[in-house]
């Protein structure tokens, strides 16, 4: 908001020149972006915080100014001449949405003159960067910079039966608004929509005459034949005035003085002050009274503030004389209500403050200790931290997460924090079979309606990201949660998500490069697993993944009782083509995601379970199978094979080379398999290493049909 240096001396008469009264106030809390000098003089630029709507207008900058520099602020009383007739004879207002308008009045003024505005005003508005129309349309943008309450004029005549009604928008309802855009205020009548936007209609209702606390329309506007203004100014409810804008796509100055909170107690003194302007430029009979509804009106609350709380905050005092004159300029009036009232500083001295209508924001003793703090000086306060109360308590993972975080980084990848709120279109490609996402009700945007039941869709978009912007090699990894509806409720689960795409190995002077592959995947997921006791890979269908490089896994079941009754830790593989072209992924992504919760307690009970053995004094023997498999045996019947003869010296199992091609029957493929055995007791002679070589042949051509390839 701009802030015109002599249109605040109006109200306050502050003597500091504008960069020094721009500093004072940045270290109250009302931060001032700059300040230029312009023909008009000095214009302060400030940065109005969301809760402080008060602030909004030159008369609340001006009652903090004078809180600040203890000047007193000039209180305005505007006390326009009024005519014979009632201004209730001449319109009428019904309001029938009083959830989303808390108050309306109207006064009428007739037989006026629209002409342009004197130069004064012209100057003023041109300061604050509103272009000058007319007299009576510059008066209302006037007010609305002056007081920091919108209001609206209508053209008397053009209301039908002068009469204002105050409703909901109508399924399919339109109107065109003062800047000649006709505007849908709701869907259709065939989609559900509970419309929160308010309406100023007239007659019996069903002409929209102007969008409440947005933007007025274009069939009642002031135009310079207009004769009879009725002036309107009312109070809208502030979530009410956020969500139309939204929805709407239409930001104005009114709006976004509801939308923060108007003071409702302003309504009737910015009216009488526009009406008092018009009368001073424009002429005119202002019909005596005004058309006050008033259903949302509110008792003023009451908020108590101790010394002993105020000393515990802010570690330092502040005396009675400070702590009373800084809330009564801010309008709180405190009142001291303690029984020690002749000691200065006692501990038991205490306020009791009303809370002011333009202060809604304010509703707790702290709220009013950080009013006392920031009028007092923040600066004036010793830099010292506050006492600890009790040491920092670790949460009950933290040990697992950073060995797991720890792991990570060393294979490589680099650790992401990401939104989760997400598209429901992408995150539906994700999503599994019968999940509800949790959908939000307020999005920040159309791109953010739901937040992710995987992670796996905020990883593809980091992974798209980078691809985007030139990084083609990445591998990155999120601790993080996702959200599903169970129920009514949100569930959220810790999961790890990890992606990678690109390079697994760059080129260098010996090396060749290597792309990435779902073997450097598993293999980084198997070297995650080391942590818990290992994992076991399943064939995992998951639809987003490569049907022939995916998997789910699966925790060892000696591990912990808790982890045998899990169906899937996760799912791991390569992005399924269809999708990688859709999000214009040129190149393969790998994808995982694993359940933190069942896997943390895994890697505790690994720990407990560790136990330490001397190293083995017998040397190992390796033995290679290469066998003829047939298409779709997985490496994991071969294991489950070997291990189901219980021969107790075999010490690894591991696939070392598969081969497709001359001289593999169709059908076939070929897999070299590497045993090892190792006894604690003894040297393993030719003849046991026989003995165990053909029981593994026989096993697996007996269950898998393997064969043996000759040398």
């Amino acid at each position: 908001m701009k802030v015109v240096y002599n249109w605040l001396k109006d109200f306050v008469e502050v003597a500091a020149p504008p960069r020094e009264l721009a500093s004072r106030l940045a270290l109250s809390g009302t931060n001032i972006g700059g300040v230029e000098n312009g023909p008009h003089g000095a214009v302060m630029e400030a940065e109005v915080s969301s809760n402080r709507p008060d602030c909004l207008g030159h008369y609340g900058i001006a009652r903090e100014v004078a809180a600040i520099y203890k000047l007193p602020l000039k209180h305005l009383s505007p006390k326009p001449a009024e005519g014979g007739s009632k201004a209730s004879e001449a319109v009428k207002v019904e309001i029938q949405s009083p959830e989303l308008c808390g108050r309306f009045t109207a006064r009428v003024i007739r037989n006026v003159k629209i002409q342009p505005s004197p130069k004064w005003m012209k100057d003023r508005l041109e300061a604050s960067g509103v272009a000058s129309i007319s007299n009576v349309v510059d008066i209302s943008n006037y007010v609305m910079l002056e007081l920091g309450h919108a209001l609206h004029t209508f053209d008397y005549d053009k209301v039908r039966d002068h009469k204002i009604v105050v409703r909901r928008a109508k399924p399919g309802e339109k109107m065109r608004t003062l800047d000649g855009v006709e505007r849908p205020l709701a869907p259709d009548q065939g989609r559900q929509f509970d419309s929160g936007i308010c309406m100023i209609c007239d007659g019996d209702g069903s002409r929209p005459v102007g969008i409440g606390g947005i933007m007025g329309g274009a069939e009642t506007e002031i135009s310079f034949s207009t004769k009879n203004v009725l002036i309107e100014c009312a109070w809208f409810e502030p979530v009410a005035i956020r969500h139309a804008t939204r929805f709407l796509k239409l930001h104005t100055e009114a709006s976004t003085r509801f939308g923060r909170g108007a003071d409702p107690e302003m309504a009737e003194l910015a009216s009488r002050r526009a009406a008092e302007l018009i009368l001073q430029l424009a002429g005119g009979e202002l019909l005596s009274g005004v058309v006050d509804v008033y259903p949302g009106k509110r008792a003023p609350k009451k908020i108590r503030v101790t010394r002993a709380e105020i000393l515990r905050v802010m570690g330092a005092d502040v005396a009675d004389k400070q702590i009373e004159g800084g809330l009564g300029a801010l309008g709180f009036a405190p009142v001291r209500i303690d029984q020690n009232r002749g000691a200065e500083g006692s501990l038991l001295a205490a306020w009791e403050c009303t809370q002011p209508s333009w202060r809604a924001e304010v509703e707790r003793e702290i709220d009013l200790i950080e009013e006392i703090a920031r009028i007092y000086g923040l600066e004036q306060f010793p830099p010292r931290l506050p006492a600890a109360r009790q040491g920092a308590a670790r949460l009950p993972h933290y040990e697992a997460e950073a060995r797991l975080r720890e792991r990570l980084i060393g294979l490589g990848y680099r650790e992401i924090l990401s939104i989760p709120h997400v598209a429901e279109e992408r995150d539906a490609l994700f999503r599994p079979e019968g999940v509800t996402p949790a959908r939000l009700s307020n999005p920040l945007s159309e791109e953010a309606g739901v937040l992710r039941s995987t992670g796996i869709v905020t990883m593809a978009g980091a992974l798209e990201w980078n691809l985007n912007h030139g990084q083609r090699n990445a591998r990155l990894f999120e601790i993080g949660r996702h959200y599903r509806l169970n129920g009514s409720a949100s569930v959220e689960t810790r999961v790890l998500t990890i992606g990678a795409t690109g390079e697994a190995r760059e080129k260098g002077l010996y090396d060749a490069a290597r792309d990435f592959s779902f073997a450097d995947l598993k293999g980084d997921l198997d070297a995650i697993g080391e942590l818990c006791g290992g994992f076991r890979w399943e064939d995992g269908a998951t639809g987003w993944l490569h049907a022939a490089r995916r998997g789910s896994l699966h925790l060892n079941t000696i591990i912990s009782s808790a982890a045998r009754n899990l169906s899937s830790l996760g799912v791991a593989g390569q992005l399924r083509r269809r999708l990688a072209e859709k999000w214009k992924l040129r190149q393969d992504v790998f994808l995982a995601e694993l359940e933190l919760d069942p896997l943390y307690a895994a890697m505790q009970a690994a720990k407990e379970a560790r136990r330490y053995q001397p190293l083995p004094r017998f040397p190992v023997v390796e033995r290679d199978f290469s066998l003829l498999l047939s298409e779709g045996t997985k490496f994991s019947q071969v294991t489950k094979t070997i291990q189901s003869l219980g021969i107790g010296e075999i010490h690894s199992i591991e696939a070392t080379d598969l081969f497709r091609g001359k001289n593999v029957p169709a059908g076939k493929y070929s897999l070299l398999v590497r045993v090892t055995f190792q006894s604690r007791e003894a040297t393993l002679t030719d003849a046991q290493i026989s003995d165990f070589s053909g029981k593994i042949i026989s096993s697996l051509e007996k269950n898998l049909g393997a064969q043996l390839r000759a040398s």
